[in-house]
């Protein structure tokens, strides 16, 4: 999923507060986020804010590819940014002085680096019953760090505290004596079983490539024809007998080159559903979605949907603020009968939020294992030493009032997703859906 930095700078800016500036000059304080927007007539600055610690982000231009999204003003000290109808929506309220640290410049040391990592937590993770006390160790795991360490030892010690956090979306990378060092936490409990099986290949990367490869392969040996491989080959189709079978493997990247993903994706649906169109079932497969746009998830979702719904809601870490997300029905061909999701624990990001806007469907019956529980968008927070973090900073709550952040989404009706194998499982669903006429109790 996108972070907030990230978001494209695509929109004009639109200012609805009757004769309010073009540009909203003035400092600008963001609900979570740890953000600091300071404009003037002439120049944006974006700031980081954790504890007592702010610093200007590295890149000159974050604070003007905020301005460049679509803009609303509710009052003269309240402006909410988004990347257009239906996005989230990033608020800042009018604060009167910029922090004294912010004005400050200072030579960050290793020890400096810590704390302030240590306090972007404090402040911005999330705090779900899953999470917290994650948090607090992480903490303490940070506090024993000595303040005098080389750099790559540093990073090695600042990994391994990230580590238990099991988070998906906690990354930590940099460029240390010339050498690129990632670190990633939160892997899938399958794909890690994957990367240690030798009968796989020779090195991890190898082995999950053959993984997903004889995932689609065994899927195309049960589709009639083969089924199709469409929208930049993230999403599958075909008929087992009697009944479709659509895997969606990410929430966007449909398109070639960077193009747009929305007429790919819409096209690609219109041929499966049309297909689908009198058919008893639809299994809608999740169970490798690796995440991308929760927009996309709600786009496919209005396409299994006979009313509007309510989906989940969201709000940054911080705030009381929750913005509603619903699935609303397609203008284009829908398919409102039985349906079946699938997911596994490599589900994970807007897949996730996919299986909660699915869940809301009275048609659709949740099948499969607990997705990864990594809901929230990753938030990037450039840090003072040219290293980069990201983090969660939101939280999510389902239609049912329940929170999945770090918990995970757990089916209706437990199935292991590749066990045997994948294909054998998904054969399994389709016969058991065309003998019931319907899989919803």
């Amino acid at each position: 999923m996108p972070s907030l930095r990230h978001l494209a700078a695509l929109s004009l800016l639109l200012l609805t507060l009757g004769a309010a500036p073009a540009i909203p000059t003035g400092l600008w304080r963001a609900e979570g986020y740890g953000q600091i927007l300071a404009v003037t007539a002439d120049r944006s600055i974006l700031y980081h804010v954790a504890g007592p610690y702010c610093y200007p982000d590295p890149d000159s231009d974050a604070g003007q590819a905020i301005l460049g999204q679509t803009a609303t003003m509710t009052d003269p000290d309240r402006i909410a940014f988004s990347d257009g109808p239906g996005q989230t929506r990033y608020v800042y309220r009018r604060i009167a002085t910029l922090p004294a640290a912010c004005r400050t410049t200072r030579r960050w040391s290793g020890g400096d680096i810590v704390r302030l990592v240590s306090a972007t937590f404090a402040d911005l993770y999330p705090r779900t019953p899953a999470r917290e006390g994650h948090r607090r160790r992480l903490g303490t795991r940070l506090a024993t760090i000595p303040a005098d360490m080389a750099a790559a030892a540093l990073f090695d010690r600042m990994a391994d505290a990230f580590d238990p956090l099991d988070d998906a979306h906690v990354s930590l990378s940099a460029t240390i004596d010339g050498q690129e060092r990632d670190m990633e936490s939160g892997e899938a409990p399958t794909l890690r079983a994957v990367r240690h099986d030798p009968a796989l290949g020779a090195d991890p990367a190898a082995r999950e490539r053959a993984w997903n490869d004889r995932y689609r392969s065994g899927i195309t040996g049960l589709l009639a024809g083969g089924g199709h491989l469409v929208a930049h080959r993230r999403i599958l189709w075909g008929r087992i007998g009697r009944i479709g079978y659509i895997n969606v493997l990410t929430m966007g990247g449909f398109a070639e080159a960077g193009g747009d993903d929305l007429p790919v994706l819409d096209a690609a649906l219109d041929a499966a559903l049309t297909d689908f169109r009198d058919l008893p079932g639809v299994i809608v497969d999740v169970s490798n979605n690796r995440g991308g746009y929760d927009s996309i998830g709600l786009r496919i979702a209005g396409r299994f949907a006979a009313r509007a719904v309510d989906a989940y809601a969201k709000a940054p870490v911080g705030s009381t603020a929750w913005q509603p997300f619903r699935v609303e029905p397609s203008p284009r061909i829908r398919y409102t009968g039985p349906v079946v999701l699938l997911t596994s624990d490599v589900t994970v990001s807007a897949g996730e939020t996919f299986t909660l806007a699915m869940r809301a469907l009275p048609n659709v019956r949740h099948v499969g294992a607990r997705t990864r529980g990594a809901l929230s968008d990753q938030l990037v927070k450039p840090l003072p030493n040219g290293w980069t973090l990201t983090l969660p900073a939101e939280t999510y709550r389902a239609a049912d009032g329940r929170y999945y952040e770090g918990s995970g989404i757990p089916p209706a009706e437990p199935v292991a997703p590749f066990l045997p194998d994948h294909a054998t499982v998904v054969a399994r669903l389709a016969a058991t859906m065309a003998a019931a006429g319907s899989p919803i109790s």
